[in-house]
Formats: C-alpha cells, sequence, structure tokens
C-alpha cells in the first residue's frame, strides 16, 4: 500500500496538537519512474516533483519554511530491504499554524498536483526539534 495524503483523522490529530515553537517534518519521498499527471502529460516522477518544488517555494518560505536537513539514502541497514527512499529531507516549520497555512494556500494547492503526479509512496513523519548532542537516548 502507497502512502501519497494524509487522511482527514490524521491531519484533524495534527492540528490539535498545536504545541508551541517549531516542528520538523520527517519527509520520505519514492518517486515514479512517469509521473501520472490526469491530463496525461509526460514527465518523470522526478521532474513533476522538481516542479512541486518549484512552485511550493514561494508559499513555503513565505510562512517561515526551511529546509534543514537533506541526505541520499543509500542502504537499508535495519529495515525492510525492499524499501527505498529518492527523496529525504527534513522540513522544518515555525509553527503548526504555518503548516496548515502552507496547506490551505491556492497556490499551494495547485503546485500539489505535481506532487501527487510523481509521487509513488511518501512518509511525512512530524517531529519536535530538541537539542543535539548527548548520547542515542539523551
Amino acid at each position: 500500500m502507497s502512502h501519497t495524503a494524509f487522511t482527514s483523522e490524521g491531519f484533524r490529530e495534527f492540528r490539535d496538537n498545536d504545541r508551541p515553537g517549531p516542528i520538523h517534518m520527517l519527509n520520505l519521498v519514492k518517486l515514479r519512474a512517469r509521473a501520472e499527471y490526469e491530463d496525461g502529460r509526460s514527465a518523470t516522477g522526478r521532474e513533476a516533483y522538481a516542479a512541486y518544488g518549484r512552485e511550493s517555494a514561494p508559499v513555503f518560505e513565505r510562512l517561515g519554511g526551511r529546509i534543514v536537513w537533506r541526505g541520499a539514502m543509500e542502504q537499508m541497514l535495519i529495515g525492510p530491504q525492499d524499501e527505498a527512499w529518492d527523496l529525504c529531507f527534513i522540513a522544518e516549520y515555525p509553527s503548526v499554524q504555518a503548516f496548515i497555512e502552507m496547506i490551505k494556500d491556492p497556490q499551494y494547492r495547485k503546485a500539489m498536483e505535481h506532487r501527487q503526479a510523481g509521487v509513488a509512496d511518501s512518509r511525512l513523519v512530524r517531529m519536535s526539534p530538541i537539542t543535539s548532542g548527548g548520547n542515542f537516548a539523551e
């Protein structure tokens, strides 16, 4: 089963957990070889996702979003060996409300067409940023 959008229940839980401060969103994205646009236009999944990035960036940045980490997956050491991610990054938002405003923004919603066309599977994990340092459990 692939996951390309959040559920109403999941979004409601996200919205209701409106703690103060920034949120980090871990994004793991598996792209389609060929994008699946409803109008039949031709593009690779990577091209479609790049269009999503270009078109959504002004909204993301206007609301105070920023990418705080990116990495390229090399190997699944612990976990399903058939699970691979083309894009791995953490986006930071200044608040839950900023993320909600982005999702509701008409320009962002238009850009989502490209994301939905290009993404085969994804994970979006909300996290609370904590201070780095210490050991694994601190």
